[in-house]
């Protein structure tokens, strides 16, 4: 007589279905999300037909520190007086710039030259660092 064998015998699979359903789920949730990132806050309309020459993006405006606490606007040497004064041109529509200041530079000298540029309108400042 023959005697069925038990379940240590069989041997194991790997379901592949489960592992599609995830991959899909992680497809759609992606997708989701790179759309929900676009700028939709305009209305949809048939726009005209035309040439035009293509909008240059702005380079944000740098603000440097030297470490013998020099100013300068885009490679352009300022002093604290005229910061403001060079400053408000150079920034347009563009209401963010950078602040690289050398390690050794002074606080209170950048602090002094964010002000100034916070008159002549900057309202962000962004820090360059340098990556570890």
């Amino acid at each position: 007589m023959k005697l069925p064998r038990g379940r240590a015998s069989r041997r194991g699979r790997i379901e592949i279905i489960p592992m599609i359903d995830v991959m899909f789920f992680l497809l759609a949730t992606f997708m989701l999300a790179s759309l929900s990132m676009q700028n939709l806050h305009s209305l949809a309309v048939d726009l005209p037909q035309g040439q035009a020459s293509l909008a240059q993006p702005r380079a944000p405006v740098t603000l440097t520190v030297t470490r013998d606490d020099r100013i300068f606007l885009d490679k352009q040497a300022v002093t604290l007086a005229t910061l403001a004064g060079t400053l408000k041109p150079l920034l347009g529509g563009e209401r963010s710039i950078i602040v690289a200041a050398d390690e050794s530079s002074h606080d209170g000298t950048v602090v002094r030259a964010m002000l100034a540029a916070r008159q002549a309108g900057a309202e962000r400042f962004l820090f360059a660092i340098r990556p570890q």
